[in-house]
């Protein structure tokens, strides 16, 4: 408090200990934004570059370029949802929108249309029936943004294709509904998500459908039902002939509900794996049933006019255009929305045609996808089983990316760039693949390149051992002391017999340098093994196996064991090894055992 003594004598210590509280309090909190801003300012570090004058430059640029709006990217904004997204985003001037589409001269008459501010909106061509042009469409971006990072990814485009009984190839020969609509998309988050977790809020939003939600009515009550089965199609690479990923036969409606299935479940996956370690928002959504889209265009004429009608006054599913576009947008905008990990619907307000129902529900239809309701009847929907099947989606995300090509960074909590952990952390690599070599040769499992490095790591350990080891032991004895003997107590293991390994050479046990050698020039003296000892023949074949000891320590066993080795290595080129009559264990550590029968 630094206050003088004559002030602190008229305050009573009530006073004093009511000022320290607060202090206390204020210290704490302090503490705690402290604390919860960690994983922010390990990002902001691991993004800090040194300044250059190029980087400076481009930082200019960049700035008179886009100003302080958000970076946005939107697949298919010529028409529909896309469009409608586009012209929420550009009305708020807070965007400059990169609009993603297969013809750039029918989205700058669509542009003109509905009067987007050109300043700040950019058509670029993608054609998402080929990775290369999604490639082609990453590169392009990257030269278009210069040092402004990507603030949001909007997996919007797609199609529907539910009227042909054969299906329709894209450019890589894989069925046009999923890899429009997903596999493409797939790619292109893998190749944009490094840049975007430079952005301080990025989010990806996939565009889901209650078709691909068997939970509801919408996708559970509707032959086809979504159901990718095992990814047997998947996993034989989906390519023609073979269109659907669950390896059936194709029908184009199930397939466009399979599409939405993917994207769902691979926002979950991606939520799993990077959201920490980027801080990036992965969410999809279901805006309702827009049916009046141009993604009925392929249905016949009958279906389009009756369609809207069914879904307006039957079901109350019907929402159009302009506020699923607002609703999309919702996502993009809201700080609200910024949660990842979440499937985001709309509850429907009262329409005509509704009457007393809506009514008596105070003015809310429940569920997700109806139309009304406005910005805040938003809520976090439920999804089915097949979406959170977090094991399938896992084999998803592998063979997804096996047929993309797509390349994702290794998923990995925040770390410190601190330059300290990273050198100590270098050190304690080092040393940890060094012992992790020498245990691995205890379980007999290592391979011949583990056991090289091994052997090397014992040399390594005996030389420095032998020199600063002693005197670095010798310090930490005095420093530290003796380990107490409690520590020692509590065991309640049973003793067991020394680790074996179906191997015919015996593991020495280490010695210093100079007794290796005595031991050597001793064991050339040793008798050999008196076979009146023994009686009968092991033959090395699938029904006997010999086992041997790695716990020899004292000399005579040693020697003895290196002399049954001999015998064996002989047995192996003669008629095969003496062994007693009854199956029992030599001194030498060697016994011989029947060995399990093989399936």
């Amino acid at each position: 408090l630094h206050l003088p003594t004559a002030q602190l004598s008229v305050l009573d210590f009530s006073s004093v200990s009511f000022l320290f509280l607060i202090s206390a309090m204020l210290f704490r909190r302090f503490m705690m934004v402290a604390c919860a801003s960690v994983v922010t300012s390990f990002k902001g570090m691991a993004n800090w570059k040194l300044p250059s004058l190029q980087r400076t430059l481009e930082n200019m640029e960049t700035k008179e370029k886009f100003g302080d709006k958000k970076l946005v990217v939107i697949t298919g904004t010529s028409s529909g949802l896309g469009r409608k997204t586009a012209r929420a985003m550009l009305r708020t001037g807070k965007y400059h929108v990169v609009g993603a589409v297969r013809d750039t001269d029918k989205m700058e008459v669509v542009a003109e249309i509905e009067d987007f501010d050109m300043e700040s909106f950019t058509p670029m061509h993608l054609e998402l029936n080929s990775f290369d042009s999604v490639r082609k469409f990453c590169k392009e971006l990257e030269q278009f943004k210069l040092s402004k990072p990507i603030d949001r990814l909007i997996c919007n485009a797609g199609i529907y294709q539910p009227s042909l009984p054969y299906p329709k190839w894209s450019m890589d020969q894989h069925e046009q509904t999923m890899q429009v609509n997903f596999l493409s998309h797939f790619l292109m988050v893998s190749l944009l998500m490094p840049d975007m977790a430079r952005a301080p809020d990025p989010r990806v939003i996939m565009v889901g459908s209650v078709t691909g939600n068997d939970n509801t009515v919408g996708g559970g009550g509707v032959y086809p039902i979504a159901d990718l089965k095992d990814l047997e199609g998947l996993k034989a690479g989906a390519k023609n002939p073979v269109a659907m990923f669950d390896g059936y036969s194709f029908i184009g409606a199930k397939a466009y509900k399979d599409s939405k299935l993917c994207l769902m479940m691979t926002s979950n996956i991606l939520h799993d794996k990077y959201h920490r370690q980027t801080g990036i928002a992965f969410s999809s959504i279901y805006p309702g049933c827009i049916a009046e889209s141009p993604l009925f265009r392929e249905k016949r004429a009958w279906f389009r006019k009756y369609f809207p009608v069914f879904m307006k006054y039957i079901t109350g599913g019907f929402v159009g255009e302009e506020e699923a576009g607002q609703r999309l947008f919702q996502v993009a905008h809201d700080p609200r929305c910024s949660k990842s990990g979440v499937y985001w619907s709309w509850n429907g307000g009262p329409r005509e045609g509704r009457g007393a129902e809506a009514l008596e529900k105070g003015g809310q239809i429940s569920g997700g996808g109806g139309a009304g309701g406005g910005w805040d009847s938003i809520f976090e929907n439920d999804q089915s089983d097949k979406v959170l099947n977090s094991e399938l989606a896992t084999q998803l995300f592998h063979y997804s990316s096996g047929v993309t090509g797509a390349e994702w960074p290794a998923a990995n909590q925040p770390k410190s760039p601190c330059p300290t952990l990273k050198v100590i952390g270098a050190v304690t690599q080092f040393v940890n693949k060094k012992e992790e070599l020498k245990r691995s040769k205890v379980a007999g499992t290592a391979g011949a390149a583990t056991q090289v490095g091994a052997v090397a790591g014992t040399v390594v350990d005996t030389v420095v051992g032998g020199t600063v080891g002693k005197a670095l032991k010798a310090a930490q004895t005095k420093l530290l002391g003796d380990i107490p003997a409690e520590a020692f107590n509590g065991d309640f293991g049973v003793p067991q017999p020394a680790v074996t390994s179906e191997i015919l050479v015996p593991a020495k046990s280490r010695v210093g340098p100079l007794r290796a050698v005595w031991r050597r020039l001793r064991r050339k003296k040793q008798p050999p093994i008196d076979e009146e000892h023994v009686s009968g023949v092991v033959h090395l074949d699938a029904t006997t196996r010999v086992t041997v000891s790695q716990s020899v320590t004292d000399d005579e066993d040693t020697s003895v064991a290196e002399q049954v080795e001999s015998d064996v290595r002989l047995a192996l080129e003669g008629d095969g090894l003496p062994v007693p009559a009854a199956p029992q264990t030599f001194s030498s550590g060697i016994a011989a055992e029947p060995a399990m029968p093989s399936s």
